[in-house]
């Protein structure tokens, strides 16, 4: 019996994730009242009882005060269940429930950030008692459900850390959520070979050029073992998120071929959730001088 209870922030993506979960073949139940999950646990391990896997989703409507005795309750009878937690960034919700026009559960006739520091008071134990943390930020749909998949379906090692490669350009800011910023401007610049100006560091051509100085691949290397170093370490210290960012001057040549790179070889990794973006390498090149 595989036993999953999906919580988390109101607004991060609870009830998407019980849909992906159905989709792999769970029996989801949303907004169980928290008294009756006991219940509902005991007739699903019931001789007879068809479902071999299930998931619950609560949340602060269905009366979080009385979580922790009930999972303790659960843990006392020999109930293995694991508890997903649905994270996002405080600025992420408030944004999401203004698009959406619904009003946050705890916010009454105020604010909607009022509500959600409210329910991350109220959801702070289930919090730290989490066996899985996915922080939905910056996911796209696809994306959360590569992650579900990988935790639930799939036989990999999973930890709770989602790594963003990330290139820009210096020229347009430095990313400010970045954890990690690294500056690849001491390589040649592409944008002064003609043939290469327009290109990016998705094409070919820029590629071969960027990694044709020994320069490029030691850098890689070293970033690789370095990173290799912080992320249990950071994981250990209770990070969900980290934003590697790496830059050169306009952020479409170099910065993008390294990016894609350093990407390439953490995913190889396995073990961690990895994206690649590229935030300025549409940027018009020619208006917006060197790269």
């Amino acid at each position: 019996m595989k036993f999953v209870i999906v919580t988390g922030m109101s607004g991060a993506g609870k009830s998407t994730t019980l849909k992906m979960l159905e989709d792999i073949g769970y029996f989801c139940v949303d907004n169980l009242p928290i008294p009756l999950i006991e219940k509902f646990a005991e007739l699903s391990l019931s001789p007879g009882s068809e479902a071999s896997k299930i998931a619950i989703g609560i949340d602060v409507r269905t009366g979080l005060k009385a979580a922790g005795e009930t999972l303790d309750a659960l843990r006392e009878k020999g109930l293995e269940f694991d508890i997903l937690f649905l994270e996002a960034e405080n600025e992420v919700l408030v944004k999401r429930f203004k698009e959406t026009r619904r009003a946050h559960p705890l916010s009454g006739e105020g604010r909607p950030i009022d509500g959600i520091l409210k329910e991350r008071e109220l959801l702070e134990t289930l919090k730290k008692n989490a066996t899985y943390i996915i922080d939905t930020s910056h996911l796209l749909t696809r994306e959360l459900k590569e992650k579900i998949g990988d935790i639930f379906s799939g036989n990999r090692l999973y930890a709770n850390l989602y790594i963003t490669v990330l290139s820009f350009g210096f020229k347009y800011g430095i990313p400010g959520d970045a954890d990690l910023v690294f500056d690849v401007r001491f390589l040649p610049n592409p944008y002064y070979i003609e043939e290469l100006k327009n290109k990016t560091g998705n094409d070919p051509e820029v590629q071969n050029f960027v990694m044709g100085f020994p320069e490029a691949e030691e850098f890689l290397s070293r970033l690789e073992d370095m990173l290799l170093f912080l992320i249990p370490n950071y994981i250990k210290e209770g990070k969900n998120q980290l934003i590697v960012a790496v830059g050169c001057t306009g952020g479409r040549h170099r910065s993008v071929t390294l990016a894609n790179r350093l990407y390439e070889r953490l995913v190889r990794h396995g073990q961690y959730g990895f994206r690649i973006e590229h935030r300025d390498m549409d940027k018009d090149p020619i208006r917006s001088g060197n790269t």
